[in-house]
């Protein structure tokens, strides 16, 4: 029995127990397919560098094809390293008996470990960015996902893996050529989690409405808005302008680079977003409950800043957003680039 704040064992073993089964392939497609992706990841490297105009260090052996409980593990870890603060406060607080630290520890386990299963079998990729002390982040590529997805979509599976990697690559170098980067995303959550106050009573009241209102078919509500105090609003629409940033700049990418090395590329853009809308029953709760509807709606809205800026002062101009954090917009001024124009660059 754990007697640390998150069983994180547990975590993982109930993920990996509940995380959906991959789509049917052969040990030759099996093999095929993470062949492809390997080389689709070091095809990525050179295009998204020149396009970007940023340059970060590379490593191939750090581009990793993995199955869902593979990815499922490396975001508990993740969890570890960004939550470490605030479980520290708690670890400190002397009103908890061994048994509720123990009983706690578990139940926290059971709903980290069931929802990070249901994300498994939806995440093509992602970068480490909250790699331990001392460890070098790696770009992972999820496998099954990628195929079922392209199977899914009846598009050319070369076409979308590159196209994949591309997105996957634009955050890697992200993060590996703006060296405050992972330490600003980290501090701002930091900063973030400390802020939670809310006592048991009105938590429970928050996520009872935001429950009712995502079964009723409402917008907008998520666990994660019902679970924030009006600081915590503030300080989540700082993270949120700032993971705006992150993955439209991905997205646009993607699609910028892609016409000269993916051919399909337009019939891909055009049936992936189609897809990314049409979530309805049940996943279209869990959807609205985790908030993933804001996060598909980070895609579109970053992807419009960054296409706006780069056309009106051109990518040098747009590269300036990572100079410093006081550069980074805010979440106003990816609604409305302009803004940042002219308070950025005085264009």
């Amino acid at each position: 029995m754990s007697d640390d704040v998150i069983d994180w064992e547990l975590a993982v073993s109930v993920g990996r127990r509940l995380a959906p089964a991959g789509p049917d392939l052969s040990a030759d497609e099996t093999y095929a397919a993470v062949s492809d992706l390997r080389a689709q990841a070091l095809s990525a490297v050179a295009p998204v560098r020149e396009r970007t105009g940023l340059v970060a260090e590379h490593d191939d052996a750090l581009a990793v094809v993995v199955d869902r409980p593979t990815w499922l593990a490396s975001n508990v870890d993740g969890f570890r390293v960004v939550l470490e603060p605030m479980l520290e406060r708690l670890r400190s607080k002397k009103d908890s008996s061994p048994m509720t630290t123990a009983v706690g520890s578990r139940a926290t386990a059971l709903q980290l470990g069931t929802v990070l299963a249901y994300l498994s079998g939806k995440v093509l990729g992602q970068f480490e960015a909250f790699a331990a002390p001392g460890d070098r982040g790696r770009l992972l590529l999820v496998a099954p996902n990628i195929v079922a997805t392209e199977r899914a979509l009846g598009v050319d599976p070369h076409d979308f893996r590159l196209w994949v990697c591309l997105h996957e690559e634009t955050h890697r170098v992200q993060f590996g050529a703006v060296p405050w980067l992972t330490e600003h995303l980290v501090s701002q959550i930091h900063g973030y989690l400390e802020l939670t106050q809310s006592d048991g009573a009105e938590l429970l009241r928050r996520v009872v409405a935001a429950l009712v209102a995502s079964a009723r078919g409402g917008s907008g509500t998520s666990l994660i808005d019902a679970a924030q105090s009006p600081a915590q609003k503030v300080a989540f629409d700082q993270i949120t302008a700032l993971m705006s940033l992150l993955e439209g700049h991905a997205d646009y990418m993607m699609d910028a680079v892609g016409p000269d090395i993916v051919p399909s590329v337009a019939t891909i853009r055009t049936r992936f977003d189609a897809r990314r809308g049409s979530h309805v029953g049940l996943d279209g709760l869990l959807r609205r409950l985790l908030g993933l509807d804001a996060k598909m709606a980070q895609y579109a809205d970053g992807a419009a800043f960054v296409r706006s800026v780069v056309d009106r002062v051109g990518i040098d101009g747009f590269n300036t957003v990572w100079r410093s954090p006081a550069d980074l917009p805010s979440r106003g001024e990816i609604a409305a680039p302009e803004t940042w124009c002219a308070r950025v660059l005085d264009a």
